[in-house]
């Protein structure tokens, strides 16, 4: 039996696992990461692989080839991760390393872009070559597909559209630089960003911890929001605008016919359905599959996209 190995490295946990070409999720395990630098990564990645292939071990035979999914700006042909941000940023030969190691042939591409792989081996992909894939977890990225090929850029750099600006003005200061950026509104760092500057001005039950001890809830914004909270009730309504706007901006500019959405804020289907409340139908006429959630496990998408990559897909 084939399997692929897929390291799925976020920034608070890292997770391994083997699929077999159909995307069974054969095996797995979860790593804790927390923030690091690329060097730093590296070693992570090398002491839970170890651990893993120790404790876990193969499904059956080697892996055929491993595929690893990344924050940050990543040139999959040439197998190099070039930075995690503009303050991490530490060109690295990833894939050759882990390949000389472990002595599976390594691949590897950003997260997002390897999650909107995941969609087009095993999701909306099998029906669909135009579409979008918007991730809105603690930060906001999106995969291209147009005309079944995925839209990468001059630098690696394409789908950085959580740095797009979305008509809600709040004089929030994006990490980019920028002012009101909708990542800096409608994802998980981003709602926690908002209440902090506008619990203030609203009458509030949101516990807001000190930002030592970590962000807002996003499901208890929406839960309070649902029972009336005035400052709930602004973040859920100004992150269903951001997105929905955002979304509106993707269909105008790549003409997709499907817009998938994928991440933790928008599995909430409170969320959802105020996301679509506010999509234009005009703007809409065209995506003739609509918006839909993923059917992925959003737990999984990126262990599978990992695996994608390792496949080539």
């Amino acid at each position: 039996m084939e399997t692929y190995l897929g390291l799925d490295l976020g920034g608070t946990k890292l997770l391994i696992g083997e699929v077999d070409t159909h995307g069974n999720i054969l095996k797995y395990k979860k790593y804790a990461s927390g923030f690091f630098n690329q060097q730093a990564a590296l070693e992570i990645i090398k002491v839970s692989l170890d651990d893993y292939i120790k404790t876990v071990g193969w499904a059956s035979d080697k892996p055929v080839a491993m595929g690893v999914g990344l924050i940050g700006r990543v040139d999959p042909g040439a197998g190099i991760w070039h930075q995690i941000d503009p303050h991490r940023t530490q060109p690295i030969a990833l894939a050759k390393e882990l390949s000389e190691i472990y002595g599976i042939p390594c691949r590897i591409d950003n997260d997002v872009k390897s999650a909107t792989r995941a969609e087009r081996v095993w999701g909306v992909g099998q029906f669909s070559k135009n579409f979008v894939y918007i991730n809105v977890g603690t930060g906001i990225a999106v995969g291209t597909v147009v005309n079944g090929r995925q839209i990468r850029g001059s630098h690696f750099n394409a789908g950085e559209a959580g740095h797009t600006r979305v008509g809600i003005n709040l004089g929030v200061k994006c990490v980019c630089g920028r002012y009101d950026c909708v990542e800096s509104i409608s994802s998980g760092a981003g709602i926690d960003r908002c209440a902090r500057l506008l619990c203030k001005d609203y009458k509030t039950s949101l516990e807001i911890p000190s930002e030592m001890k970590g962000r807002v809830s996003v499901q208890d914004v929406i839960r309070l929001c649902q029972s009336g909270d005035p400052l709930c009730k602004v973040l859920t309504d100004n992150a269903a605008d951001g997105i929905a706007n955002l979304i509106m901006n993707m269909v105008r500019i790549t003409d997709p016919d499907t817009v998938v959405l994928g991440g933790g804020v928008v599995a909430e289907e409170y969320m959802f359905e105020n996301i679509l409340k506010r999509l234009h139908p005009s703007t809409m006429r065209f995506v003739t599959n609509g918006v839909v959630l993923t059917k992925l496990n959003p737990e999984f998408i990126g262990l599978l996209g990992a695996c994608a990559v390792a496949m080539n897909m």
